[in-house]
């Protein structure tokens, strides 16, 4: 969430008044994340003041767009805790800023928990499944933007910064990845609306409750396993090693398998789909590092992380 398009106090009062939030009080802007530039946005309504989440799309389309907000609309309509986009006076949810898609979702309440214990990890696996449940009737389909084909198409440009090691780990994982998903068992996978960026710093907990999950802009369609893979490799384990972290392992799993059962292609593809979801994010962690775009506030991660989780999820699979 890094800021790369400036907003004024001026452009984001204009937004305010056509979403019927009152007076701007503050406007500030978010230092995470590194791929749209966001503001927590505070406003005053008769003498109630409210914070929302402003952010300006810096890669997506607004012809992209409406999968993204129409899939939060359309899970918290149905119970997920998610936030909930922010419409003008004809519903639209889809606005323009700056000259660039924007949107306004509600602020969760709480802080993200960056050292999770099973209590928090249980609570996210079951927040999980219910929300790729409640996702199996959204009508609207977007495949996953950084799914397989990107990852194909953008480690030519990253390979050249790399050790010889690396080089080599990187291309034996991405044939490994483009055999698994060309066999009949992958294709087996049950798929729907994912996520695809559920890491413990988008989700918002008080105390021991979840009290929601945010930042949907990587979701599109992909495997359920998959998005699970992505959170399991990051909530369970520990950070500075990747080496798994049994009692948060368990207590996702079995949360999460409490609402949806994985089937027998799940159960045997799980190792797979976790090499597969540390391949994804090592891919964009170098991407970005070596091919930053420049804004403020920007810090990207450190790509060595998910070569550790990448070389542990090769050589010790789970069992489950």
């Amino acid at each position: 969430m890094a800021v790369y398009t400036e907003v004024s106090d001026d452009q984001a009062q204009a937004l305010v008044n056509t979403l019927d939030l009152g007076t701007l009080t503050a406007l500030q802007g978010i230092s995470g994340g590194i791929e749209n530039s966001n503001f927590f946005m505070t406003t005053e309504k008769d003498g109630v003041a409210s914070t929302h989440v402003l952010t300006l799309f810096e890669r997506l389309s607004h012809a992209q767009l409406p999968f993204y907000l129409e899939l939060m609309r359309h899970l918290a309509d149905k119970g997920v805790a998610v936030p909930a986009p922010v419409p003008n006076a004809e519903g639209a949810i889809l606005h323009t800023v700056c000259g660039k898609p924007a949107a306004v979702v509600s602020k969760l309440a709480g802080k993200s928990q960056l050292a999770p214990t099973t209590v928090h990890c249980a609570a996210l696996g079951e927040t999980l499944a219910n929300m790729h449940l409640a996702g199996q009737d959204y009508p609207s389909t977007q495949r996953n933007l950084r799914g397989l084909p990107w990852w194909n198409e953008t480690v030519p440009a990253i390979t050249p910064h790399l050790s010889d090691a690396q080089r080599a780990l990187l291309a034996q994982e991405l044939a490994f990845q483009n055999h698994c998903q060309a066999e009949a068992l992958y294709q087996a996978l049950p798929s729907g609306p994912v996520h695809a960026d559920l890491f413990r710093d988008n989700a918002m907990f008080e105390g021991e409750t979840l009290t929601g999950i945010f930042d949907f802009y990587f979701a599109g369609n992909d495997s359920l396993l998959f998005d699970l893979c992505v959170c399991l490799n990051d909530w369970c384990i520990d950070l500075a090693t990747g080496v798994w972290e049994d009692g948060r392992v368990q207590a996702l799993l079995q949360a999460y398998q409490a609402v949806r059962p994985l089937t027998a292609a799940e159960r045997q593809m799980l190792n797979p789909m976790l090499r597969a979801a540390a391949l994804r994010f090592w891919i964009s962690r170098l991407w970005d590092f070596y091919l930053p775009r420049e804004a403020s506030m920007l810090t990207p991660h450190d790509p060595t992380h998910f070569e550790r989780i990448l070389t542990q999820r090769s050589q010790h699979a789970l069992s489950l």
